[in-house]
């Protein structure tokens, strides 16, 4: 089956990343959220990054207005996914959310679609268990920045099938990633590893261990991170690492998994990192200034 069209679920971070990397590919790419100044901005967005590769000289000006022509904004879940080849979700890490989402789609969607979720934890056979084409489910797991990491990793449930599995890795290479197969697991392959990697800094800092700025130099410079674990956590979303900590907690039920307090108190807070404008770093003046715990 050759994918043509691709719906994309949720305008965010994530979604609008994947809907610029599909339609610069050459797909036809709608892009659904709940609220139109959510396809706004995520719509700004994909054209704020486009213009910067014309401005590195990788792009054309008339490419970038291709490109854009490729993508539409839509509110309707039934229009945006009625005669897709691929239905891509990138919504906030929630099982029931999800779950609701998945069982809308799967009525509306064609019967050849295949349907994808961009979950960095979540059962894919939970997930696809809620549909009529198990086997046709699969996991996409995109990293941030979508347009400029390389990597995808292909998760496989249960039931899904080498078709279906064949079908992404081709779709993938064509939007220019990498990719690796994994079987499904909690946290799948990266996460896995990443997660309690970036709750053990979290608990350090809430022991008074080193400051915000010291425990992110020492990694980024020790450990040759491209950043430190406090700055990605802030990128990520702490309150998307506190749904990952605490389904990782009720699936390994493992103690490295669970959420330090400081991190919940933080979310409670409405401090999510650079998307709230406030995190472990202070994102209101012209440079990230830490915080002090």
């Amino acid at each position: 089956m050759e994918i043509k069209k691709i719906a994309v679920l949720g305008a965010g971070l994530m979604g609008n990343g994947i809907a610029h990397v599909c339609a610069q590919a050459g797909y036809e790419v709608k892009m659904r959220d709940i609220d139109q100044k959510f396809i706004d901005k995520g719509l700004s967005t994909i054209k704020k990054n486009l213009e910067r590769g014309i401005a590195k000289g990788k792009i054309t000006q008339d490419e970038v207005d291709t490109i854009l022509t490729r993508i539409h904004g839509v509110l309707d879940l039934e229009d945006a996914v009625k005669d897709a080849d691929l239905v891509i979700e990138a919504v906030p890490e929630i099982v029931s959310l999800k779950l609701d989402i998945w069982k809308e789609v799967d009525t509306f969607a064609p019967e050849h679609a295949i349907l994808a979720s961009n979950t960095s934890s979540i059962s894919i056979t939970q997930m696809a268990a809620v549909t009529k084409r198990p086997e046709k489910f699969i996991g996409m797991h995109f990293f941030n920045p979508v347009p400029i990491m390389n990597l995808v990793e292909i998760i496989k449930g249960q039931a899904t099938n080498d078709s279906t599995v064949q079908i992404i890795e081709d779709v993938s290479k064509k939007i220019g990633k990498e990719t690796v197969l994994v079987n499904e697991a909690p946290g799948f392959a990266v996460n896995r590893l990443l997660v309690p990697a970036l709750l053990e800094a979290v608990f350090a800092i809430q022991e008074g261990v080193a400051t915000v700025e010291d425990m992110d130099k020492a990694i980024h410079l020790g450990l040759n991170w491209p950043m430190g674990p406090l700055t990605l956590l802030d990128f990520v979303g702490l309150d998307t690492t506190l749904h990952i900590a605490d389904y990782f907690f009720e699936e390994f039920k493992d103690s490295k998994y669970r959420a330090p307090t400081l991190l919940r108190k933080m979310v409670r807070a409405g401090w999510f990192g650079r998307k709230s404008g406030m995190g472990f770093y202070d994102y209101s003046g012209e440079k990230p200034k830490p915080n002090r715990f």
